[in-house]
């Protein structure tokens, strides 16, 4: 998500920074990422208190809930997470991102549902550069092209 995300707006021209976090936590833990993206140069990496936040699952909603700037965006995977939110200075964005890709017959687009919805709602880029950039991501993979696709349109009809 983090990846196709930063592609699609390095695509679109602007300036974008990309720090992940990847560890043994991938495996439902908390595993993150730090994505910049503006018009104007970034000075560093590392966001104290970024203006959009992902929480996949439980774990991660508990971690970082409160990092997300007053005014900012939560986007709650609310098949995993249970929503109780007590912050009444930012928006808390449910997408059932699990239970839609399930639907889909893809478990793993989760991730992609969710893209779509995030995407819908801060208009960071455009859903058709993420669509393109499927392409190039996942050449000579058809099924993975189309299913993909599916999920993130899926994420972004919600809203």
């Amino acid at each position: 998500m983090g990846v196709s995300l930063a592609q699609a707006a390095m695509v679109e021209g602007k300036n974008v920074t990309y720090l992940p976090s990847y560890g043994p936590e991938v495996r439902g833990g908390t595993a993150n990422c730090t994505i910049a993206i503006s018009d104007e140069e970034i000075a560093s990496p590392v966001a104290s208190a970024p203006e959009l936040v992902v929480a996949m699952n439980q774990p991660s909603l508990d971690k970082f809930q409160n990092m997300v700037a007053s005014g900012g965006l939560l986007f709650v995977n609310s098949s995993l997470a249970e929503t109780e939110v007590l912050r009444g200075d930012i928006e808390v964005v449910e997408v059932a991102a699990s239970s839609i890709a399930e639907e889909l017959e893809s478990p793993r687009s989760a991730n992609m549902v969710m893209l779509g919805a995030l995407v819908k709602k801060s208009n960071l880029v455009s859903i058709t550069t993420l669509i393109d950039g499927l392409k190039d991501a996942l050449k000579n993979k058809g099924k993975l092209i189309a299913i993909n696709k599916k999920a993130l349109t899926a994420g972004y009809d919600l809203f």
